[in-house]
């Protein structure tokens, strides 16, 4: 709603500056980027998303064993259930939670780390890649850039699209590093 919200106002700000004045409409200049795709077809982007997908595969692989253990130790003690002491069966049924709260802290921490990890990338190269949009925007007229990853949009034309040229200018940047 937010999204639509901003949209909104934006194409409302754009349509009645160009009908405040019938010229200037045909000089009026608007451009599109989709920042998710610079981040993501940027060869920074690329080698990050392997090491997420690295560290996904190897966490998974971990979690998936917790998983198997889980089901072994619930199995076991269904089967065992009629044979235990209350005791016994009480004892077995509290090492049982601890594992699966050991098993959901891990899920978290997983996930939590991930989510650090893309945080810190999107928060590192976002503003790099926004100083390009802007440069291009100043030095070549245009009066808007609209982010296609964020607001809404209903239409675009595709020659407007600057998402190859930024993502190639990111490109550059990063290997001049």
């Amino acid at each position: 709603m937010r999204k639509y919200l901003f949209f909104s106002i934006v194409v409302g700000i754009v349509f009645s500056l160009s009908l405040g004045n019938p010229q200037s409409s045909s000089a009026e200049k608007i451009g599109f980027v989709n920042v998710e795709e610079v981040l993501m077809n940027s060869d920074v982007g690329k080698v990050t998303g392997e090491d997420l997908k690295k560290s996904y595969e190897k966490t998974k692989k971990t979690i998936q064993d917790n998983e198997k253990e889980l089901q072994r130790l619930k199995d076991e003690l269904e089967k065992q259930r009629p044979v235990l002491t209350e005791k016994a069966m009480k004892d077995k049924e509290q090492a049982y939670q601890k594992k699966f709260r050991d098993y959901q802290d891990l899920v978290k921490d997983a996930n939590e780390d991930i989510q650090a990890r893309r945080q810190e990338f999107l928060s590192k190269n976002v503003p790099e890649i926004m100083k390009i949009v802007s440069n291009i925007g100043d030095k070549e007229g245009y009066t808007l850039i609209m982010d296609l990853s964020n607001p809404t949009i209903a239409y675009h034309a595709k020659d407007n699209n600057l998402t190859q040229r930024v993502t190639q200018e990111f490109n550059k940047i990063k290997k001049s590093r």
